[in-house]
């Protein structure tokens, strides 16, 4: 299954709902956008009002919230819901829930939103050997093998699948990185590495831009990055349960106007997930929606590739099992 958060247009102005890639359209939905989507609150509610539930609209909402965290709030009831929802849209020729509500749309008819359009927090690791030591130069300080070192992100810079982003005027070094971002979906405090699976709602694809000399500059005074990164997080195009993804496994391609420049899987990540979140939630609480990023795979950015992006380059990052998030980056004018 793969869940989105989507836009629609409507007499009172554009809403967001949740959805997932209709079954029918499973083998063609690796590019952002060209899927059908069935809303899964509306399904959920034409199941039940199927079956005499008297106030369907009302349960389904509480069932499948139509706002993302909302909806991972819930857990994996959640889930089971939205699998639910999904598979009764796939068996009934049904087009319309509670009130009119419409349950499938074509990719002309939405807007795809990042899964998560503003998380609850964002950070991101630097989990991998391979890119530490092609960033470093080959120094790598004993910390990072001792605990997983992080940044703070900035969750109100998110970007949606295939927007345009104006690299920012301060900066004339436009990089990607090839990530893949784990959302939490149970809240939790001092969560031992063994039970942190059980926090993870599912896995989206991660672009983690980055204004390479303004990062730099930072970075000699030993604190940030900052603007550096804030200014834009490349998140989708669809949000995965961890259920229907063999993350390790998963083969990541990055493309610059279709050459293939970074390949790798996170099996590399010297620091696992498990063990990111235990420490991270020491003395500190996790919520759902929190978005944490694994670090780039090895050479997966052109920083350890030394060639950058230029004006006008389209970078798509694909995680076989997720999709591919695309962006084209242009200079500031």
């Amino acid at each position: 299954m793969k869940l989105a958060t989507f836009e629609v247009d409507t007499p009172v102005g554009p809403i967001e709902r949740i959805g997932a890639v209709a079954e029918a359209s499973e083998s063609d939905s690796d590019a952002a956008g060209e899927a059908t989507l069935v809303d899964l609150t509306a399904a959920y509610g034409a199941a039940l009002e199927s079956e005499g539930e008297p106030a369907p609209a009302d349960l389904a909402h509480a069932h499948v919230p139509p706002e993302m965290i909302a909806f991972l709030e819930r857990g994996e009831r959640a889930i089971a819901d939205a699998r639910e929802a999904l598979e009764y849209a796939a068996e009934t020729s049904a087009e319309r829930g509670p009130a009119g509500a419409k349950i499938e749309y074509e990719p002309v008819e939405y807007d795809l939103l990042a899964p998560l359009p503003r998380p609850n927090s964002l950070r991101d690791f630097m989990a991998i050997e391979e890119h530490v030591e092609n960033s470093m130069d080959g120094e790598i300080a004993d910390v990072w093998y001792e605990l997983p070192v992080y940044y703070k992100g900035n969750p109100d810079s998110v970007v949606q699948p295939g927007e345009t982003i104006q690299w920012p005027d301060y900066s004339r070094i436009m990089d990607y990185e090839l990530e893949i971002a784990a959302v939490i979906g149970t809240r939790g405090r001092d969560i031992p590495a063994e039970e942190a699976e059980e926090y993870i709602a599912g896995y989206t694809v991660f672009n983690d831009f980055s204004a390479r000399d303004t990062q730099g500059e930072e970075m000699e005074a030993r604190l940030g990055p900052a603007k550096g990164k804030d200014f834009a997080n490349g998140l989708g195009p669809y949000l995965v349960p961890a259920d229907d993804i063999d993350v390790l496994e998963a083969p990541m391609t990055a493309r610059v106007n279709g050459e293939v420049w970074s390949e790798g899987t996170v099996d590399e990540m010297y620091h696992s997930f498990a063990d990111i979140i235990e420490h991270v939630s020491q003395s500190e609480t996790l919520h759902p929606g929190d978005v944490i990023g694994s670090g780039t795979v090895g050479e997966g950015c052109g920083l350890e590739l030394r060639q950058w992006l230029e004006d006008g380059d389209t970078v798509a990052l694909e995680i076989e099992g997720i999709g591919v998030l695309e962006h084209t980056v242009v200079e500031s004018e």
